[in-house]
């Protein structure tokens, strides 16, 4: 129950401290899974001190066991072996200090951890993080690399001794970690998001020499899992040797065997990149010669015709033919322009023997009433009719008499 207090009616410093150990005595004891990362077996001491971390969060316990409960196990255990311990939380009153006091101590065995990690990639595999298709191109010839490894360390030397001899000119941007122990996931994802965050970072390498299971643990843990799948730069995984197969190799854009293979994955060959560039350039030039030499000869082909060895007999033998064409075209319009103008000058003759004029001409007249309509009937006038009579030459008024 909360207590009652207030700044004129405080509680004692031991009372305060009282209450909590009689709160976490409530507990009881508990089963707790973590990774030694400091032992203290003093020689002749009846109790033994080691500290208890959670390998995937920054958290620490102390603990503590009476000698016998230590060499039990003493010959399997060692910093940086996970256990599981048998506890129960004991809160000091005169130094306000939290400790386990531990009654049994049991080492986690390689199947159990392989068991869980066989459920953890399980896990992971059903959200697609290890899936091909979100997996990153790595870029030709990176302009700078990250590197995440050991301090000093033989991986370290291999992949940088490695990629200088393959490609003078790469630069590196390193970033010394724990690769194994308690503080190596930490560590590890720290400097990945520092080398993720440069712009001119262009690949990450992730590498550490060969190890037991235990010291590779690392390497499998969720938390750098999820950290590498959500990386923008792409991430090369170089763990262990070819048979060491941590869940980062799943995760990463690219797995190396080793890391001599990683620099040679990441880093193209100098030499071997100017061979390939020697051998284009020869395979163009005989490309090239070859077209020229197939046009060469075909246009030697086309030269060696009669009619481009003698390109002007050709127009020689076509100018006859064209001025007979012309001739006989000339022939051929003046015949059927004489016969135009015949047949012009008959139907002439024929429009002028028939015309009105040529009838006048003959002695005949046209007669026209006052309103110029032609007389065609001699009823059509009456005696003293005015009319009007057309001749070949001239026209004049005649007067109608009494008919016959």
């Amino acid at each position: 129950m909360a207590l009652t207090t207030s700044a004129e009616s405080p509680i004692p410093v031991s009372e305060v401290s009282r209450l909590i150990r009689g709160w976490i005595d409530r507990l009881g004891a508990v089963w707790v899974e973590g990774q030694i990362i400091q032992l203290s077996p003093r020689p002749g001491a009846g109790m033994v001190f080691l500290t208890l971390r959670d390998p995937s969060r920054e958290v620490s316990l102390s603990v503590t066991c009476f000698r016998q409960v230590y060499e039990q196990v003493k010959d399997v255990i060692s910093e940086g072996t996970r256990v599981v311990v048998h506890a129960k939380p004991e809160w000091y009153e005169k130094t306000g200090r939290l400790s386990l006091r531990a009654a049994e101590i049991r080492p986690v065995g390689v199947g159990e951890l392989l068991a869980r990690l066989e459920r953890l990639r399980k896990a992971l595999a059903a959200e697609g993080l290890f899936a091909s298709e979100r997996k990153k191109r790595l870029p030709f010839l990176p302009q700078k690399i990250g590197l995440i490894t050991g301090r000093a360390s033989d991986a370290e030397r291999d992949v940088l001794h490695t990629a200088r001899e393959r490609w003078p000119a790469v630069r590196f941007e390193v970033r010394n970690t724990a690769v194994q122990g308690a503080y190596a996931v930490s560590q590890i994802i720290e400097a990945l998001g520092e080398l993720d965050a440069r712009e001119d970072v262009d690949v990450i390498i992730v590498t550490r020499g060969g190890g037991g299971m235990e010291d590779l643990l690392p390497f499998s843990d969720e938390r750098l899992v999820r950290a590498v799948a959500a990386a923008r730069t792409p991430v090369v995984s170089a763990i262990g040797h070819e048979a060491d197969s941590p869940l980062l190799d799943l995760v990463a854009d690219l797995r190396s065997r080793t890391p001599t293979h990683a620099a040679k994955d990441t880093v193209p060959d100098v030499g071997e990149e100017h061979e390939r560039v020697r051998a284009l350039r020869e395979r163009a030039w005989r490309v090239i010669n070859g077209l020229l030499e197939r046009e060469e000869r075909g246009l030697a082909e086309v030269m060696s015709r009669p009619a481009m060895a003698d390109p002007h007999g050709m127009v020689e033998d076509r100018e006859e033919e064209i001025a007979a064409l012309l001739d006989r075209s000339r022939r051929v319009l003046d015949h059927r322009l004489a016969r135009a103008e015949d047949e012009l000058t008959h139907t002439r003759a024929r429009v002028v023997a028939l015309s009105p004029a040529a009838t006048l001409q003959r002695g005949y007249a046209v007669l026209q009433r006052e309103d110029g309509a032609v007389v065609r009937d001699a009823a059509e006038v009456a005696e003293g009719d005015r009319l009007r009579a057309r001749v070949a030459q001239g026209e004049f008024d005649v007067a109608v008499g009494p008919h016959a």
